[in-house]
């Protein structure tokens, strides 16, 4: 049995990973599903980059996680790679879901079309949070889903804390130079971010040594197809 710890992405939270949390653990193993600091309910939309990283060290502490297979989604590779600085003991391997790589130094804007930064620098609120435009997470994140299952599945999402977005990330060794072994999990019709800025291997390529495994779909396969993410996130684990 193994233990798998899937973080989520902007404006989502732990539960949403539940239906493909249920697929693996029907396989025998255990399944963390972490919200982060932000996106938690009545969480401060003013919470940044390193409080996010602390949130999930506490809940690898709190939860006892050793020997731990974690997935990272989208931003969520931001929070694993910072874990993985502080805390690679307790790693067996990262995986990043279409997920941001990022140096030492770096915040996810500097890996952003500049379009999407602009776009999210004017919605942001006096409270410090910032929503995905419906148009945008139809058309670009639920690519492979219905106009109906998208309109479900976006009003489960909640505001995110932009300053998340905005924050450098401090590390002590880049991802590359990391001794943990890493997977690039890779859906084939990601169009989340546009052909000009790709996941892979953009992205992929910061990782060094690392496993390329590919699936048919789009940046919301835990909404769309759970069942094949879920086979997939196994596969990009395994030892």
């Amino acid at each position: 049995m193994a233990t798998y710890v899937i973080v989520h992405g902007g404006w989502h939270s732990g539960e949403l990973f539940e239906p493909t949390a249920a697929v693996i653990r029907a396989e025998g193993h255990q399944v963390l599903l972490p919200t982060l600091a932000g996106n938690g309910p009545g969480d401060t939309k003013t919470a940044g980059l390193e409080e996010v990283i602390q949130s999930l060290e506490d809940f690898f502490i709190e939860h006892n996680i050793n020997d731990a297979i974690v997935v990272g989604h989208s931003y969520g590779g931001m929070a694993i790679t910072g874990v993985a600085d502080r805390l690679p003991s307790k790693i067996r391997r990262l995986v990043y879901w279409n997920a941001f790589v990022p140096n030492n130094g770096e915040s996810l804007n500097d890996m952003l079309p500049p379009d999407y930064v602009a776009l999210f620098e004017q919605l942001e609120n006096p409270d410090g949070s910032m929503m995905l435009p419906f148009s945008v997470w139809c058309e670009a994140f639920f690519n492979d889903g219905s106009l109906d299952s998208a309109q479900v599945a976006y009003d489960q999402l909640n505001p995110h804390p932009n300053k998340t977005f905005k924050d450098a990330i401090a590390l002590s060794k880049n991802p590359a130079e990391m001794q943990i072994p890493k997977s690039y999990l890779n859906g084939t019709e990601d169009i989340a971010m546009p052909p000009s800025h790709p996941w892979h291997p953009r992205l992929s390529d910061k990782l060094g040594t690392y496993r390329l495994v590919e699936m048919l779909g789009s940046h919301e396969l835990c909404f769309t197809n759970p069942e094949l993410l879920a086979e997939k996130i196994i596969e990009a684990g395994r030892n």
